[in-house]
């Protein structure tokens, strides 16, 4: 039976994808909706033209870009680049690039916005001297970069521990290891606060997921800090083989091969589970299972 823990966290994948939706909306809007109101409180204090829609316009078009184009763009981002503080200085290019990137985006997008809503009201959007615009927006938007690159990486370390995150098992300290480092018979997985070991037989097939490898056991994944590759170097090849550039199978889990007409092929697991077998290593699968 599974624990409480898992349970819950298998629970709340269903709602995963809108509560992920609907907390950048509340943060998102909330934003827009603060800046606007203290910046229509402001223009009141003094004579000014600026009419009551604009700072509302303003606020809204920036807005929609973050929420429908650049938010997704960093989750993609980070997804495919992880943020490892322990490696922060060979990432710190990359991550200012991407700001940069951003930036550029934000602009373009929420001044084309903009001069569509003002065109709607009969006026001409001015965004001011570019260099000068430009400097002062990614100032703002370089920090709104970080910020949402350290909420979403905050986020996937809270998954991550609450669905269990396995790790190899190290050499101890004294003596020598009770099982090889090189070859693993078991996984150390973490699971809020409280750690558990998980035997490879165990392990029904694996997927690669950016810098993670997501072991499939008894219906759970459990991710793993490693290439597809690596970890594949260091399983028992009698147990394990690779049937796809993203999967690893245990070959005691697989029923049946069904050929496809391009030369791939469907595997199809005890469990009902089918995967995706490449033509590069169909024919090795055949040979290894009798099939």
């Amino acid at each position: 039976m599974a624990a409480p823990d898992s349970l819950s966290y298998e629970r709340y994948l269903p709602w995963k994808r809108w509560v992920e939706i609907g907390f950048w909306v509340v943060m998102i809007g909330a934003n827009c909706a603060g800046n606007s109101i203290t910046t229509l409180m402001e223009i009141r204090r003094w004579p000014s033209s600026i009419q009551s829609w604009e700072p509302p316009v303003w606020e809204i078009t920036s807005g929609l870009m973050w929420l429908l184009v650049l938010v997704p763009a960093i989750a993609w981002y980070t997804h495919r680049f992880p943020f490892h503080w322990g490696d922060w200085r060979r990432q710190l290019a990359g991550y200012l690039g991407a700001s940069v990137a951003i930036c550029l985006v934000h602009v373009l997008g929420m001044v084309a916005l903009r001069e569509l809503a003002y065109r709607a009201q009969g006026m001409e959007y001015y965004f001011g001297p570019w260099p000068r615009e430009l400097l002062y927006e990614y100032l703002k938007d370089i920090r709104s970069f970080a910020l949402i690159v350290i909420v979403i990486e905050g986020y996937r370390t809270l998954l991550r521990r609450w669905q269990g995150e396995a790790s190899l098992l190290a050499e101890p300290d004294e003596g020598p290891p009770v099982e090889p480092v090189d070859r693993p018979e078991r996984f150390l997985v973490r699971k809020l606060g409280r750690e558990f070991l998980v035997a490879a037989n165990d392990i029904e097939w694996m997927q690669a997921a950016g810098n993670y490898v997501n072991l499939r056991v008894r219906g759970h994944d459990y991710p793993l800090r490693s290439t597809i590759a690596g970890i594949e170097a260091r399983l028992d090849p009698r147990r394990f083989a690779r049937i796809h550039r993203s999967y690893i199978v245990s070959l005691d889990q697989v029923a049946s091969i069904e050929p496809l007409d391009t030369g791939d092929a469907r595997l199809h697991l005890k469990d009902g589970t089918v995967l995706p077998c490449s033509r590069r290593h169909r024919s090795e699968l055949r040979m290894r299972t009798g099939d």
